[in-house]
């Protein structure tokens, strides 16, 4: 597996050959309507959580669709945001959506291999993508040396496990009707448990580590608001529900709904697991 910084490379990790070759982070409008909703829920609080200065040039790893570095532009009038990220689709997207042209920039880039001098940021932040990096400790380094000395470095991803609703229930749906489901369970992704971010923060170097979880409500209208973002082969998910048979698809539509139990609008919780440090 090639080592530059895709999201593709956690299928891998995830032994999930039945996946490989799909594109799921091609499509910059499907990945808004599965998960930039759930994405601009959760920036604004990390950008809070982050203590990014006043001032200052930001950077965003792992940039997607723009929701973190719309989020840090908006809460820092005066700072500047430059994005990075390996699909060239979501960097015309959000470069297309920017708000703040004057301010915000995204282009494709490798979080590890990033093409700016060291210390070309005053801090530098990244949401929902650390774990899906093939080398994420190596990443940190490259975070770290374009981060200035005193200047924060922060991430946040779901907590996979137990902590994100939506997910869980897809996924125990899932595994409950196929058994090669369980396999491709975004539970095993790497960093998505307590204290994993903060203990690669302290490898890193990082100093004044503080590990905290974000919590967000997302609101359905309904059961088909709900189940047809997973129609469109976005995420792990996505790529899964493509790969069934019409038969097999409305089983596992039965089973959520089932699992859901709702009528009419309802909300569903989602916990990160959010990480901030300095350089020294």
């Amino acid at each position: 597996m090639s080592n530059t910084f895709s999201r593709r490379g956690i299928f891998a990790t995830l032994g999930a050959p039945l996946l490989r070759g799909q594109n799921m982070f091609a499509d910059a409008e499907a990945y808004e309507r599965f998960m930039g909703r759930w994405s601009r829920l959760a920036a604004p609080l990390l950008a809070d959580f982050a203590g990014i200065p006043e001032t200052g040039r930001v950077l965003d790893v792992g940039s997607g669709t723009g929701a973190m570095a719309f989020a840090v532009a908006q809460a820092r009038p005066r700072c500047t945001v430059v994005g990075i990220d390996p699909s060239k689709e979501y960097v015309a997207y959000a470069n297309s959506k920017s708000p703040y042209k004057d301010r915000v920039s995204f282009q494709v880039g490798d979080a590890q291999a990033l093409q700016f001098p060291d210390s070309a940021f005053q801090a530098s932040v990244s949401l929902l993508v650390f774990n899906f990096i093939p080398d994420p400790d190596k990443a940190l380094v490259e975070v770290r040396r374009v981060t200035q000395s005193g200047g924060g470095i922060s991430a946040a991803v779901w907590d996979y496990g137990e902590g994100m609703r939506m997910l869980r229930v897809f996924w125990d749906a899932a595994a409950r009707i196929d058994p090669r489901a369980e396999k491709l369970d975004e539970k095993h992704m790497p960093l998505c448990r307590v204290e994993e971010l903060s203990q690669m923060w302290m490898r890193g170097g990082l100093k004044d580590v503080d590990e905290q979880p974000l919590e967000i409500i997302m609101r359905f209208e309904s059961f088909k608001d709900f189940w047809d973002a997973f129609l469109l082969g976005q995420g792990p998910a996505g790529a899964y529900v493509r790969s069934l048979n019409p038969e097999q698809r409305q089983n596992l539509r039965a089973e959520i709904q089932h699992r859901l139990a709702y009528n009419g609008p309802f909300d569903l919780p989602a916990r990160l697991w959010a990480v901030r440090g300095s350089v020294p």
